[in-house]
């Protein structure tokens, strides 16, 4: 399985992120993906190869223009403001606000944002607009005739919707990968987040459409962030309806009842019948992630690959989550060492 990696991720270190009342070290770090990529040329899974170039393109197929423009200039107005320090947002519009983008940055941040775990940097755009073409050079394997890659992209993507960003993420690699797989001539894609934390962004972005089937497996919104979607009868909306599914599952989950849900997303994947399959890899429902509360074992991991190749499609992994960064690299190789002996 070839692996599709760039050093660019580093570009986006925060200083810290709002946690439980209190600025704290960023969880999401570059340890992680420095960790994983240490521990494929370790297990020998195969070739880690640098992403190919692509314009904005592919990106604004999924995020709108005026998005985008806000992360390539956000740090630059952020520093013309007199600050150098990380840019978090200051307050967000709820219910009986009005939707109007401000002209001052620090509007901005709180107009395209829905968290304050998620500090724009210096080198945020870099980093973000890399995963995307880690993302995209994936794909791009699939369409030469690949039967699975690996997309080790940071930040992760799975938060950020159309028009906002959050989660840590700020640009969706799987959406804007599955979109390119569409453009480039695929009818059907289904995408299967098993991140320990709701794909929002995803969800929403594909929700009233008929030609990605978004599956998530999920802590419950009741309990666990981002909340406020996620739900089991969110199913879509107008064209889209019935291909959006979503298994939340309460805190302490173990392996039976986690596996229980991946086999129905699965079982919904296969009725949908795709051409191609991306899967959201979220390594944090490891019993030992710091931010999670699920208890799946090292060895899991092997089983959740096989589980995956059983489909038997060509296959897209995309990084999303995982914070246990003593575990995250053997977790993630148990994924694809499992899928690729599966295969």
């Amino acid at each position: 399985m070839q692996t599709i990696y760039s050093d660019d991720h580093r570009l986006q270190d925060g200083r810290a992120e709002l946690v439980d009342g209190t600025l704290q070290a960023c969880f999401e770090s570059p340890r992680r993906a420095d960790a994983i990529a240490a521990s494929l040329r370790t297990a020998g899974l195969g070739e880690i190869l640098p992403p190919d170039e692509f314009d904005e393109s592919a990106m604004r197929r999924i995020h709108r223009d005026n998005f985008v423009e806000f992360l390539k200039v956000a740090w630059d107005l952020w520093t013309a403001a007199g600050r150098d320090f990380d840019a978090l947002p200051l307050n967000w519009a709820v219910r009986g606000m009005r939707d109007i983008e401000p002209d001052t940055i620090d509007g901005k941040l709180s107009y395209f944002s829905f968290d304050a775990a998620t500090p724009l940097t210096a080198g945020t755009w870099q980093a973000a607009r890399s995963a995307v073409n880690v993302a995209l050079t994936g794909a791009q394997c699939l369409a030469a005739g690949a039967v699975s890659a690996f997309s080790l992209c940071r930040p992760p993507g799975h938060h950020a919707a159309q028009d906002y960003y959050g989660g840590y993420c700020f640009l969706n690699n799987a959406a804007i990968a599955a979109q390119a797989m569409r453009d480039g001539g695929a009818e059907r894609i289904a995408i299967l987040d098993i991140d320990y934390h709701h794909g929002n962004g995803t969800q929403s972005i594909f929700y009233s459409r008929a030609d990605v089937f978004f599956a998530s497996i999920h802590g419950d919104p009741r309990q666990e962030f981002p909340y406020f979607l996620g739900y089991a009868d969110e199913t879509g909306s107008g064209a889209g309806q019935g291909c959006n599914a979503n298994f939340p599952l309460p805190w302490d989950t173990a392996a039976d009842d986690w596996f229980a849900a991946l086999h129905a997303a699965i079982a919904g994947v296969r009725r949908y019948d795709p051409e191609t399959l991306v899967v959201s890899l979220g390594v944090d429902t490891y019993v030992d992630d710091p931010i999670s509360r699920f208890r799946l074992q090292r060895s899991d991991y092997l089983e959740v690959g096989r589980q995956i190749a059983a489909l038997r499609r060509p296959t897209l992994f995309v990084m999303e989550g995982g914070y246990a960064v003593d575990a995250i690299g053997a977790n993630v190789v148990n994924v694809l060492q499992g899928f690729a002996d599966a295969r």
